[in-house]
Parts: C-alpha cells; sequence; structure tokens
C-alpha cells in the first residue's frame, strides 16, 4: 500500500529535525531523499523504521514489521568479532529471532545472497577485514534476506568503488522491477537524476517532491540550502 505522512514533526530539544512535512509515496515508487547536511533525510528514514518514536503527525501505511532498513555504515562497529554469514543472517530476525537455528532452506538462502552481491566465499571473514564496498555487499545481502516490501536505504553508496555502486544499483533496480518500495537517502544528485524516478528535496520541510527532472531545479536546490542554513539553534520551540 501507498505510505502517507501527515504533517509529521520530529524534535530534538525542542528543535525541528522535520517540520510539518506532508507526502505520499506510492506503492512500488522508487523515491530519493536528498537535500543539505542537517536537512533531517536521516532522521526521516528512522522514523519511518520505527527507531524514532514521540513524533508529532503520523506516518501510515507501513509498520517497522514491514520495513528492511539499511542504516549508514558509521553505525556499525566493525570490530566487533562477526562474520560475514553471521552478520548476513541477522536478516532472519523478524521472522525467527535469535535463538533459533537457521534452517537448511534459510542456509541456502544466505548463501545465494552473498553470491547475488558478489561476496560469495567471503562467508568465514570477520567483517572488521572487509573493505567500505565490501562491508556494503554484505548489508544489502541482509536487506535481500529480511524480504520486505519497503526497503529504506540510508547513505547506501557512499565511499564506495565504482565497481560495487554498479553492482548493488542492479540489486535495487531488481528491487525496484519486483514492485517493492525503495525510499534512498543520498547526498549524490548525479546519482538520483540517472535513476531515481521521484525525488523529495529535503530542508527540514518538503522543498519539492516528484519527478526528479522537476524537483531538482536549481531554484530549488539554491531555496533548500537558504532554509537550511536560517537554522536558528535559539529559536522558540514550534508549538505546532
Amino acid at each position: 500500500m501507498n505510505i502517507y505522512i501527515n504533517d509529521l514533526t520530529v524534535t530534538y530539544d525542542n528543535h525541528p529535525a522535520i517540520h510539518h512535512l506532508t507526502a505520499t509515496i506510492a506503492q512500488g515508487e522508487w523515491l530519493g531523499i536528498v537535500g543539505p547536511n542537517g536537512a533531517g533525510k536521516s532522521t526521516l528514514l528512522k522514523a519511518m523504521a520505527g527507531q524514532i518514536e514521540g513524533y508529532e503527525g503520523c506516518i501510515d501505511g507501513l509498520t517497522p514489521e514491514s520495513v528492511a532498513y539499511l542504516p549508514q555504515q558509521t553505525q556499525l562497529d566493525t570490530s566487533f568479532p562477526i562474520t560475514v554469514f553471521d552478520l548476513v543472517t541477522i536478516g532472519f530476525w523478524q521472522q525467527q529471532g535469535f535463538s533459533t537455528p537457521l534452517s537448511d532452506r534459510q542456509y541456502r538462502q544466505s548463501h545465494n545472497a552473498l553470491k547475488v552481491v558478489g561476496l560469495g566465499g567471503f562467508e568465514e571473514r570477520l567483517i572488521g577485514t572487509l573493505s567500505g564496498g565490501q562491508l556494503q555487499r554484505s548489508l544489502f545481502a541482509r536487506v535481500l534476506l529480511q524480504d520486505q516490501p519497503i526497503i529504506l536505504l540510508d547513505e547506501p553508496f557512499n565511499a564506495i568503488d565504482t565497481k560495487t555502486l554498479a553492482d548493488l544499483t542492479q540489486v535495487v533496480k531488481q528491487w525496484h522491477q519486483n514492485k517493492r518500495t525503495i525510499i534512498m537517502v543520498t547526498h549524490d544528485l548525479d546519482y538520483v537524476r540517472e535513476h531515481c524516478p521521484n525525488v523529495l528535496l529535503l530542508a527540514r520541510e518538503c522543498v519539492g517532491h516528484g519527478a526528479a527532472s522537476d524537483v531538482l531545479s536549481e531554484d530549488n536546490l539554491i531555496r533548500a540550502r537558504q532554509v537550511s542554513e536560517a537554522f536558528d539553534g535559539h529559536a522558540a520551540w514550534c508549538p505546532g
């Protein structure tokens, strides 16, 4: 079903990270969320993933159980001694929790997911030994195993090599062809123009939402930057 964001406001220390945002995201849409640093892009994804509560307004059409969420790599502790295979199979936790052993079918699915992202044979490698591109491939494999209709990707292509970018883009395109809803935060406007049919330009509030060719105009980008730079950390609390 569609996702409906209605008058969403998310605050930190009584100041809005997202301010009265209203938008509809169609089922099966591939949406790029762009905007200046501090525009609320990652905050929006966390709210949609159920990781932020206590916001004002509402988000309808999804639940945490219907979402596969890929956070930024910086949120992952790569010093933790876990293998690539174990990291990937965390994708099954919503189905069975962490205490139930994997079935033979799930083992096969896990190995196949690693092959799909180009990491066949990496199962026993510790994640701390991986390059940035290899780690991102393993996180995509985990999303594959989550097998959810809504996929949230936070800066999925940040600091990876060109080959990994091309390979993982093919994975995203396959999701899109399978009518999954893909919501992707990225700073790469050239990537969005080339691949994302629709865009939400965010600067705490909605600056533009629609076809990428329409939203990413020079005027809109300037406005987004101006709105973001006008933030006043000492402003009065917004009552609604």
